[in-house]
């Protein structure tokens, strides 16, 4: 991986400044064909991470940008290898020439997360910390970013090294004591590393049971708002969100197809889905909205039962209710309590909020409830699993960790031992990158974007 790769690293957008990165065996003579400090002094004689301002010219030696150069010499670098950024005025036009003239003295355009690529296969950073970083890019709300960035710090590697190492410490000494008999080794004895690998069965169970928050944290929950018609669900989805997003009228079956919308409540990111409302009709395109809200209920993490409290409860508003508790989660929001006090007599295991999308009051108590439904684990940032990748493979080490458990305590064979425990390794080196193959690499790095 000796060639030059390069990139716009902040888009194509007009912008104050836009920054050109390079990486390869030739960043520092492309430099210095490119950029002329104002010094005099080539930036191939400049140390490292400082910025050097100067000019950047064409082939023809015509300016093209007055800018900032830095380097950073390989292997102490982001890729481990010579890198260069050039920080010049946001013009996607002249963004675009230099790169072109990158290219025209030897360079190429670089893919998808190329960089971090390059950083992780020179070993600058663990596979996990590597989709970090496109983690922390697509971050749409402040604890997915603080997580991403724990991550990026190591957290999960750190949190799987002490079983890593049992599970290596085992392996080793097992093959030791079989590969040299005449020599002075302790006895292999499994038992005595059985504390260890319960320890380690705890530690991989309650990593993986933040799986089921975590994955909610960077795409929202998804929360269906349903109801019968005029209950009062696309008034709450706009009392909610602060802006009229839903059309709202008297006349029952305004909306007809589900809306969705991101909204960020305390710590917890819902993606609001107001729906159809939920009725029998002969109309054919209402029918279809009802369809897809019976669809977004099933799909829901959390569904929002309104009903109107201006009205007495009806089998229909049973109905609802019943279906929000089958659901992971569920609240039956009362509305319209500024029109007259709630007229509705139910039993349900669900919390009742009453509420008025007009007034605003019990939209507070509502928001508190959503969060106490959702509350993130109490573990550093950095140690909630967010990534499917890393859930099955901190899975499979739990299974391989329970079945050589199980192995030892029906006084099996230590090889049979062994052989779950090297299951583990290969588990948990696929999270880290050690024994990861060449496809899930790929696969992992087209998600990013093209510059980091």
């Amino acid at each position: 991986m000796s060639d030059t790769i390069a990139a716009i690293a902040t888009g194509t957008q007009i912008s104050a400044i836009g920054i050109i990165r390079l990486s390869g065996s030739d960043t520092l003579k492309i430099i210095d064909a490119l950029f002329f400090p104002y010094s005099g002094k080539a930036m191939s004689q400049s140390p490292d991470r400082k910025l050097i301002f100067g000019q950047l010219k064409d082939r023809e030696g015509t300016v093209l940008d007055v800018c900032l150069c830095t380097v950073s010499r390989g292997p102490s670098s982001y890729t481990g290898e010579d890198t260069a950024e050039l920080q010049c005025h946001g013009s996607p036009v002249v963004l675009r020439a230099v790169l072109d003239e990158i290219f025209a003295l030897g360079g190429r355009q670089a893919g998808p997360g190329e960089f971090t690529k390059r950083a992780f296969i020179n070993g600058r950073m663990e596979l996990s910390s590597a989709e970090a970083v496109v983690d922390i890019i697509d971050a749409e709300n402040i604890e997915a970013a603080k997580n991403a960035v724990g991550q990026l710090n190591g957290a999960i590697s750190r949190k799987i090294e002490g079983i890593y190492s049992l599970l290596t410490d085992i392996s080793s000494h097992f093959h030791a004591v079989l590969d040299y008999p005449d020599e002075d080794i302790e006895d292999f004895v499994i038992k005595n590393y059985a504390s260890g690998l319960k320890e380690s069965e705890a530690s991989l169970a309650a990593l993986l049971a933040t799986f089921s928050r975590g994955k909610l944290l960077n795409s929202g929950i998804p929360a269906a708002i349903v109801g019968r018609p005029n209950a009062g669900k696309s008034s709450l989805l706009n009392a909610l969100l602060g802006y009229d997003r839903a059309i709202v009228t008297k006349i029952p079956g305004t909306t007809r197809d589900t809306i969705e919308e991101k909204l960020k409540i305390g710590r917890v990111m819902l993606r609001l889905i107001d729906t159809a409302g939920i009725r029998d009709t002969d109309d054919e395109v209402e029918r279809l909205g009802v369809e897809r809200s019976r669809r977004a209920i099933e799909e829901a993490e959390l569904v929002l039962a309104v009903i109107d409290g201006s009205e007495k409860l009806t089998d229909e508003d049973r109905e609802i209710i019943g279906r929000a508790e089958k659901a992971p989660k569920g609240i039956v929001v009362v509305s319209k309590n500024d029109i007259a006090a709630p007229k509705y007599d139910m039993e349900t295991s669900l919390p009742v909020v009453s509420v008025s999308s007009v007034t605003g009051d019990g939209l507070d108590r509502l928001e508190k409830t959503i969060t106490e439904l959702f509350p993130l684990p109490s573990v550093p940032a950095g140690e909630i699993l967010t990534n499917v990748r890393h859930a099955q493979a901190v899975s499979s080490a739990l299974e391989y960790i329970r079945a050589a458990i199980d192995a030892m305590e029906q006084g099996m064979t230590p090889d049979i031992v062994l052989t779950e425990s090297e299951g583990a390794m290969q588990s948990l080196g696929e999270l880290t990158g050690r024994t990861v193959r060449e496809d899930v690499t790929n696969r992992i790095f087209s998600r990013f974007c093209v510059g980091k």
